[in-house]
């Protein structure tokens, strides 16, 4: 159903540094580094057909988070989970919500973490055991 998600970034090289750091823990290599035609700097993260991009705001303006959206990726383990919060936290996220570790609702059983990135976007980490 989606092409990509692009967030956008007040300090694209902190941005790069927490996000190669944390997209690596699944796998992800070095992203395409993209200038716009407006000459603003755009990270674009490809792994396994999806895209994660981070982008300069084009339009000039300080770049800010969505109150209430998450952007959640899917981990192999219930360790992918931890190792996803863990190398976050360790540069420069914040650990939000409850620790990372099982969670059951209406939805199943699944592992779930949750931080913030160094521009205040939420990421969620979610293995959903088979």
């Amino acid at each position: 159903m989606f092409n990509h998600i692009m967030v956008g970034s007040n300090d694209i090289e902190r941005s790069k540094r927490f996000y190669d750091a944390v997209l690596g823990t699944l796998g992800a290599g070095q992203p395409v580094r993209n200038k716009a035609d407006t000459g603003h700097t755009r990270l674009f993260y490809r792994h396994e057909g999806n895209t994660f991009c981070v982008s300069e705001p084009i339009n000039g303006e300080a770049a800010t988070h969505a109150n209430g959206g998450t952007i959640g990726f899917k981990c192999k383990s219930p360790e992918q989970v931890r190792e996803f919060h863990d190398t976050a936290v360790a540069n420069g996220g914040i650990s939000i919500e409850d620790p990372p570790g099982p969670r059951n609702n209406s939805m199943g059983s699944m592992h779930l973490s949750y931080v913030r990135d160094p521009d205040g976007n939420k990421l969620c980490a979610l293995y959903r055991g088979k």
